[in-house]
């Protein structure tokens, strides 16, 4: 097991413990922030434990799909501060929190590509694990809208910066039911694209692909949307799809163009159990 992929795994383990929540579960306003005793640990503490099944492309740029299954595992404290969440957010944690405006640190764990698992891929090199940090930024225009913005810096698995947008309108149907969605954007810089989609000649020669060298640029546009149900106080199941188009040297790409597809689309199920204790 190599040093980048060591130092990433680990960098997700400690983003996963320190989000104050992930996308999976909301609560009520009626709940209280959590009480705190004499540390910054003490008081109400939660962890949420479940699973998500989605079918996905193969990889970034695929034509091809197969399903996949996940855990999912947050640590976190209960209160009404949090307002929306979605989950296309990555983990993070809040510094700054205005009500109207809240803003931190954000994290994303990258898996590898290994081309020889994909005959379209066959003579590229292969994509290594890692982790992408950096910043979020939110704010809440009206009461029922959320924009969501972040920018990570990729570590291990590439070099480039990344920067997702988002806009999500949300409304709760119901106490336990919430309905949410909203367009999407990702840009990135050249270092991205030619990790995922750049063919040099060597490259080219091996896989029959048509040399390419992209610059940085918008990636893709989408629309997304989830459903979430507060099954029980402590049972949250949620249902997701996800539409991204591919744009600029994403598309542009030969490994789109002659063996992928500029559609990605995802579509998900999850269940998770809260766990409370104090501290």
């Amino acid at each position: 097991m190599s040093i980048r992929l060591v130092s990433a795994l680990a960098s997700a383990i400690i983003l996963s413990v320190a989000a104050p929540a992930f996308a999976d579960e909301y609560y009520s306003d009626n709940q209280t922030q959590s009480s705190r005793g004499d540390h910054w640990w003490s008081g109400d503490w939660y962890i949420t434990l479940g699973a998500k099944g989605f079918v996905a492309p193969d990889y970034e740029g695929a034509k091809n799909y197969k399903f996949r299954a996940a855990p999912v595992i947050s640590i976190g404290r209960p209160g009404s501060s949090l307002k929306f969440s979605s989950l296309n957010d990555n983990p993070s944690l809040g510094f700054i929190d205005t009500g109207v405006f809240r803003a931190g640190i954000t994290g994303k764990l990258i898996t590898g590509r290994d081309s020889s698992d994909y005959d379209e891929l066959k003579g590229l090199n292969d994509v290594d694990w890692g982790v992408e940090l950096g910043g979020f930024a939110e704010f809440y225009p009206t009461e029922n809208v959320r924009g969501r913005v972040e920018v990570r810096r990729g570590i291990g698995a590439h070099d480039g910066v990344v920067a997702d947008f988002a806009i999500d309108a949300f409304k709760n149907l119901t106490d336990t039911v919430r309905v949410s969605a909203g367009p999407r954007a990702t840009v990135a810089t050249k270092d991205y694209f030619r990790e995922y989609y750049g063919v040099n000649a060597s490259e080219s020669a091996a896989s029959g692909l048509r040399q390419y060298s992209p610059g940085g640029g918008l990636n893709s546009l989408g629309f997304g949307g989830q459903i979430t149900w507060q099954t029980t106080d402590k049972i949250t199941t949620s249902a997701y799809a996800e539409y991204n188009r591919l744009m600029g040297p994403a598309a542009d790409s030969s490994i789109v163009k002659q063996r992928g597809s500029e559609n990605q689309a995802t579509f998900g199920l999850q269940a998770t159990y809260r766990f409370d204790f104090k501290l």
